[in-house]
């Protein structure tokens, strides 16, 4: 299950291999309740979703609550919708400036009984701002791996 990355100047790409079936991983990403037990970046956040409008055009939000008190607000709209290949949307936190957002890129390869999923995050204005959204991935798909065993 190990996770390849290359890393362009302005971008994330990911890729992590889920022992579950194509339809498995993408209901993960796209069910409300599903997506909220496991989409933060450790065991020590919990996630609450506001809103999940699962069409082209429709909105997301949610809010990852750290157990020492920190809330972290992210909202975004769907790009692109394509069951159970390919998922796009915007990414946009509440304390980023207006106009700033990033647009997520998910394709999920069927391996038979398992999926790979090739995760593009791009667009963020610097090297930091990119760096600690790779490190909160990783986190997320971990939570992600434990979630689907």
């Amino acid at each position: 299950m190990a996770t390849s990355q290359s890393q362009p100047q302005n971008a994330i790409q990911l890729r992590r291999t889920f022992a579950a079936p194509r339809e498995r991983v993408f209901r993960a990403w796209t069910d409300a309740r599903e997506f909220a037990l496991w989409f933060h970046p450790t065991t020590e956040h919990t996630t609450v979703i506001t809103r999940l409008d699962l069409k082209v055009g429709g909105n997301y939000s949610l809010e990852m609550h750290h157990k020492g008190g920190a809330v972290h607000k992210l909202s975004g709209t769907y790009q692109q919708i394509k069951p159970p290949e390919k998922l796009a949307f915007t990414w946009r936190w509440a304390t980023d400036p207006p106009g700033q957002e990033t647009l997520v890129s998910l394709d999920f390869l069927d391996k038979g009984n398992a999926t790979e999923v090739v995760l593009s995050h791009g667009e963020f204005p610097d090297e930091e701002t990119r760096e600690k959204h790779n490190h909160g991935w990783l986190g997320c798909l971990d939570q992600l791996q434990h979630y689907l065993a």
